[in-house]
């Protein structure tokens, strides 16, 4: 049994709480808050859990059930690195019921996103692609172990509306939309898979909205803003209402599909 504690739990005492709550008929999808008879009890893996949107959803998921939140931060967790995704999700049991992926950045660190195509650069593109489209599926792999075959679990990976081709109407920003464009298409094809070996498990990407953190702050001018905690309330109403039939789709904050 592994002892290795992960911000603030063990995965010992996870593993503990959830067989009972699995023997009182709580697990894996298993039963609904009292009184909210849409929000499901869960057991939740959240990575990159100490950005804004991440530390929020981890709050709200806490008033659930457990939560183990992994970040670079907290757990040397490089989503970009296989090895380093391999070596942290190996130390973890599961099942968990829900996965979030809630990493990702706008532009190289000091360097804003490009305009033109005279700004068009191979390694920023290369890291973009790593990071937003890589990193997440890198996750999947590793992280499919830990979902239960039998029942409701999801996988869910935070994408944008600028990643949809056909709701590309100013162009811009080559790298942050070409590489949410192909997380979509990686997770969509995941989704078909995945099916085939866990008939119940939902694999999506989501648009948060636009959410009045860090990330891409300066962008953010003349826009309507959520806080994180919104973000996270939205876009947990969203996934508590998806069904095997929305596997591999992608939706915004309000639960309508994003076109491709």
């Amino acid at each position: 049994m592994i002892l290795r504690r992960l911000r603030g739990f063990s995965v010992r005492s996870l593993r503990r709480g959830y067989l009972q709550k699995r023997k009182h008929g709580r697990g894996s999808g298993g039963r609904y808050l009292s009184g909210k008879a849409k929000e499901l009890v869960l057991r939740a893996l959240v990575v990159g859990a100490s950005g804004g949107i991440g530390a929020a959803l981890g709050a709200a998921l806490r008033r659930r059930g457990e939560v183990v939140g992994l970040s670079r931060s907290g757990d040397g967790l490089d989503v970009t690195d296989e090895a380093s995704v391999a070596r942290v999700f190996g130390a973890l049991e599961g099942p968990f019921d829900l996965v979030l992926v809630a990493t990702g950045a706008l532009a190289p660190e000091g360097r804003g996103p490009e305009k033109s195509l005279r700004a068009l650069d191979a390694g920023q593109l290369a890291a973009q692609f790593a990071l937003n489209a890589a990193g997440p599926a890198l996750v999947l792999k590793h992280a499919l172990r830990l979902m239960p075959r039998e029942g409701r679990s999801v996988f869910a990976a935070l994408s944008a509306r600028v990643g949809s081709i056909g709701d590309n109407a100013l162009g811009g920003w080559y790298s942050y939309r070409a590489s949410k464009a192909a997380l979509n298409q990686l997770v969509h094809t995941a989704a078909i898979e995945v099916a085939r070996s866990h008939r119940e498990a939902i694999c999506v990407t989501l648009h948060p909205g636009t959410v009045d953190t860090g990330f891409g702050a300066e962008f953010h001018k003349g826009r309507e803003t959520v806080t994180p905690e919104a973000a996270a309330g939205n876009l947990l109403r969203v996934l508590d209402g998806l069904t095997v039939a929305d596997t591999g789709g992608f939706f915004d904050w309000s639960g309508a599909r994003v076109p491709w």
